[in-house]
């Protein structure tokens, strides 16, 4: 019997966000669940950061992170396993888009590869212009390189913080 394969590790990124029940408690929730998956190692975590809601207007405003990680596992396996991640916090996926929710994990990046899957696009296809992404990713990856777009430097001179802010946090 042949072993199994070893996947080896890719540098992903993963947005965090949320704007229900607590959402900052939610998103260090959701940081610590994320480290603890097999395969995953964390190799950096933006601050918390307050923005408004890029949907409806009518609900609260959004905390969003940014969390860099070492992965050993395929794409569509890491998606599953946050997607399992926002169930356990009681995200519900139904609704109007860019609604309210509990936990939002999205996979901004995963190396330097580009998918177009029918359940995963990366990079993430809003990236270059949502701020709540944009900065917190250039805080702890300031020189990277976006797959197909470019630097990050680039892509955050060219986007307002519209009202962005870092917030703190126990």
């Amino acid at each position: 019997m042949l072993p199994a394969l070893e996947v080896p590790p890719v540098r992903a990124f993963i947005g965090l966000g949320g704007n229900l029940d607590r959402p900052a408690e939610r998103i260090c929730s959701a940081r610590l669940a994320i480290q603890e998956l097999e395969g995953v190692v964390e190799v950096g975590f933006s601050s918390l950061y307050r923005s408004t809601p890029l949907g409806p207007k009518d609900q609260p405003d959004y905390v969003n992170a940014v969390m860099a990680i070492d992965v050993g596992l395929e794409p569509l396996e890491l998606l599953d396993r946050l997607q399992a991640m926002e169930l356990a916090h009681g995200r519900v996926r139904v609704g109007e888009r860019w609604g309210p929710r509990t936990l939002d994990l999205d996979i901004l990046l995963y190396g330097d590869r580009i998918l177009r899957l029918e359940r995963l696009v990366v990079p993430h296809p809003g990236i270059a212009t949502r701020e709540f992404v944009l900065y917190p990713l250039e805080e702890i990856a300031p020189e990277l390189l976006i797959p197909g777009l470019g630097p990050l430097r680039d892509l955050v001179g060219a986007c307002p913080r519209r009202g962005l802010t870092v917030i703190d946090h126990d």
